[in-house]
């Protein structure tokens, strides 16, 4: 394997230094020789050094929707975006609710190279919130699996949910909820208040979600299991997750990069580009997930990455399907969202980007990054670029952010000390040396 040199780029933001990669981990940059033959030299001038990014919440679509995604262009899409690791949602055809499936994406995961990729199995059988999945047998495959969820689809039956807490409680695994009340939101399509009324659409209101999450925090803290909340988007959420954090309760919590930037407003155009589950809402609603997200009551920033073929979203609005794209965008939303208006400093973006995701999903290897003898997982993103935000590498189009103009653009990303993106441009996957096949 080859050795590199990053010469002067800016460690978290913080004071610039070199960093040096050698055999897939992090050396000493004192311990090579950047005249020697075959040491690769980058200038890391004006580029921020950041952990490779973390993403828990995935949609890989394959086994059974590769004409929207598969393993191997969402692992590329990933690496675009800086990513060195996604936890893949359980929501495929078949649905990843048995060993044979999770163990099949993590293959594939290894096969494709560019990230590592962990499947995440479904709570209950075929996602129908019935009847417990094979939940030990995955997690005793070789994927390991230790995140379950049924994505897409609420864990609403109190009793699953318990028995399902109860479960992963024995071997330190977590459950992640898609809080949303399925009574609450029949036929729902945007969020419930005077936009909706205006525009004739089912609304869904706040209270869906909101009383899904004060549930299963009373039920985490009666089984003392592991809770994961996914893509808040209400205030009153918020408010909730905080006082029970006040409180002491063994909860996590994450908001996707659209919600913390887009508004309900967009979907007055009737373009189901901006139809998502759950609903974009309010201006109040965005601002208080990112004064959740600077005070820690929201953990981590996960993408929600749901790409869908160009016939699902190219109807009519109630027709179209629910998800948004992006793995490609996610750090410069960041940046816009939470960075520029002060909220958080790249250090932060280490933190619910990369760090505390790959905690909650025990995932190793990211406890002391761009340290020496660690694992050289690194992103250098390019903080004074303007983003080209068409999405190049995912198999689908279903992008909301084509109207904008974002701040930031990832250069580099390694993983374990491979090179997948180069100067802006994905390495051809016969360009990659075998890492993890």
């Amino acid at each position: 394997m080859s050795e590199i040199l990053i010469r002067q780029a800016a460690l978290l933001g913080g004071p610039k230094s070199d960093l040096a990669i050698k055999d897939g981990m992090f050396v000493d940059p004192v311990d090579l020789d950047p005249s020697a033959r075959g040491t690769q030299l980058i200038d890391g001038e004006g580029l921020v050094a950041l952990p490779g990014l973390v993403d828990l919440h995935t949609h890989l679509r394959q086994p059974g929707m590769e004409q929207a995604e598969t393993v191997l262009s969402g692992s590329q899409a990933a690496a675009a975006g800086g990513f060195t690791a996604v936890f893949a949602m359980a929501n495929t055809q078949p649905v990843a609710d048995s060993v044979g499936v999770t163990d099949m994406v993590h293959r594939l995961g290894q096969e494709a190279g560019y990230v590592d990729v962990r499947p995440i199995g479904a709570v209950s059988k075929g996602l129908a919130g019935e009847e417990l999945a094979g939940i030990a047998g995955m997690a005793g495959g070789t994927a390991k699996v230790r995140v379950f969820s049924d994505d897409g689809h609420c864990v609403s039956d109190s009793l699953l949910m318990r028995r399902a807490l109860e479960y992963v409680g024995t071997f330190g695994g977590v459950i992640a909820q898609h809080a949303q009340d399925p009574r609450l939101t029949e036929d729902a399509q945007i969020n419930e208040g005077a936009l909706s009324s205006r525009l004739g659409l089912a609304g869904w209101p706040a209270v869906a979600e909101e009383a899904i999450i004060a549930r299963d925090i009373l039920l985490a803290e009666y089984t003392g299991s592991r809770l994961h909340l996914c893509h808040l988007s209400t205030k009153g959420s918020v408010d909730i997750v905080r006082e029970a954090k006040a409180k002491g309760a063994r909860i996590t919590a994450e908001v996707t990069p659209h919600h913390l930037l887009l508004t309900e407003e967009l979907t007055a155009s009737f373009n189901p580009l901006y139809k998502v589950n759950p609903p974009l809402r309010q201006d109040d609603d965005v601002q208080a997930l990112r004064e959740a997200v600077a005070d820690g009551t929201i953990d981590i920033v996960a993408t929600d990455h749901a790409p869908h073929p160009s016939e699902s979203k190219e109807c009519a609005f109630d027709e179209g399907a629910f998800g948004m794209l992006g793995l490609e965008v996610a750090l410069s939303v960041v940046q816009k969202a939470l960075i520029e208006p002060g909220h958080l400093d790249w250090s932060g973006v280490a933190r619910v980007l990369s760090q505390t995701p790959a905690h909650i999903g025990g995932l190793a290897g990211y406890d002391n990054p761009l340290t020496v003898g660690a694992p050289a997982h690194l992103t250098l993103v390019d903080p004074a670029a303007l983003k080209d935000v068409q999405m190049r590498y995912t198999r689908s189009g279903n992008n909301p952010y084509g109207h904008l103009q974002l701040p930031g653009e990832v250069r580099h990303t390694f993983f374990r000390g491979v090179h997948t993106l180069a100067d802006g441009r994905i390495v051809p996957a016969d360009e990659l040396p075998g890492v993890a096949k």
